[in-house]
Formats: structure tokens, C-alpha cells, sequence
């Protein structure tokens, strides 16, 4: 091929540590999407289970 480009061997380093860490960057951001959707899950059922529980025992006003 005419146009062929050749790397050194830093080159190719560089490249990989880039790929490397913009692969670890998405998956932290994906990881961190999962906990926080999984806390928003939590959190409202802890207050639908708390607003049931203070019904049930009168302290929710009418």
C-alpha cells in the first residue's frame, strides 16, 4: 500500500493507553449509571414503605 503509515512502538503504546482508558472511563460512567438508578429504586421504596407503615399506625395527617 502506497499510503501506509508506520508506528514506533510508542506510538502504538499511546495509543493503547488511550483506548485503555477511555474503556475503563465508560464503564465506570456505566457502573455509576447502574448504582444510581438502583439507589433511586431504593430510596422510593423505603419512602412508599414508610409513608404505608405511618399510615398504618396514625401519624400521617388526614
Amino acid at each position: 500500500m502506497p499510503n501506509e503509515v508506520q508506528l514506533t512502538e510508542a506510538q502504538i503504546d499511546a495509543i493503547v493507553d488511550r483506548a485503555v482508558e477511555k474503556t475503563f472511563n465508560r464503564v465506570y460512567q456505566e457502573v455509576g449509571k447502574s448504582i444510581l438508578t438502583k439507589m433511586a429504586w431504593l430510596t422510593g421504596v423505603a419512602v412508599v414503605g414508610l409513608a404505608m407503615w405511618l399510615s398504618g399506625h396514625g401519624s400521617l395527617p388526614k
